[in-house]
C-alpha cells in the first residue's frame, strides 16, 4: 500500500515535471503541486488513452498512456497560466514570472492591516456620534461596535 503511494508521488512528480518542462517561462511551482498537477493529469489523459487504445503492456498502449498522461498535463498547465495567473503562453511577457502577493508579513500586507484599523476607528467615531446625537441606543452602539471589532 505505501508502495502504491510511494509510486504514485513519484510517477506523478515525473509528469509534472516534464509538463512544466514543455510549457515555456517560469512557473514558480512547489513540488506538491508539481505532482498534483502530474497526478491529474496522468489520471484524466491516462484514463482516456487507456479508453482508448487499452491497457495491454505487451501492446504498446502503456506508450500512449504516459503520453497521453503528459500532454493532458501539460494542457492542465497551460490552462492554470491563462486563467489563474492571466499569463500569456507566449511572447516577452511569458518570460517573466507571475507577481508575487503579498503575505500578511510584507509592508504591504501590514500596511493594508492599518488601513483596515483606520476604517474600522472611523466607523466606531462615527456611531459614538450617532449615540451622542441619540439616533443610536447604548446596546445598539455596543453591537455594533463588537461587530465592527471581529473583523480585525
Amino acid at each position: 500500500m505505501i508502495g502504491a503511494i510511494i509510486q504514485v508521488l513519484v510517477i506523478g512528480f515525473a509528469i509534472g515535471a516534464l509538463a512544466r518542462w514543455a510549457v515555456p517561462g517560469p512557473d514558480p511551482m512547489t513540488v506538491p503541486m508539481t505532482i498534483l498537477l502530474g497526478v491529474f493529469g496522468s489520471f484524466i489523459g491516462g484514463g482516456i488513452a487507456g479508453a482508448l487504445f487499452g491497457v495491454d503492456q505487451d501492446s504498446g498502449s502503456v506508450f500512449a498512456v504516459l503520453i497521453g498522461s503528459i500532454l493532458t498535463s501539460t494542457l492542465l498547465l497551460v490552462a492554470y497560466r491563462r486563467f489563474v495567473q492571466k499569463r500569456p503562453l507566449t511572447g516577452p511577457e511569458a518570460q517573466k514570472p507571475p507577481p508575487q502577493k503579498a503575505h500578511a508579513g510584507t509592508i504591504l500586507g501590514s500596511s493594508a492591516k492599518r488601513a483596515q484599523e483606520r476604517d474600522v476607528t472611523d466607523q466606531i467615531r462615527r456611531l459614538g456620534e450617532l449615540r451622542d446625537q441619540g439616533t443610536l441606543s447604548d446596546e445598539e452602539f455596543e453591537s455594533k461596535k463588537a461587530e465592527l471589532l471581529a473583523r480585525l
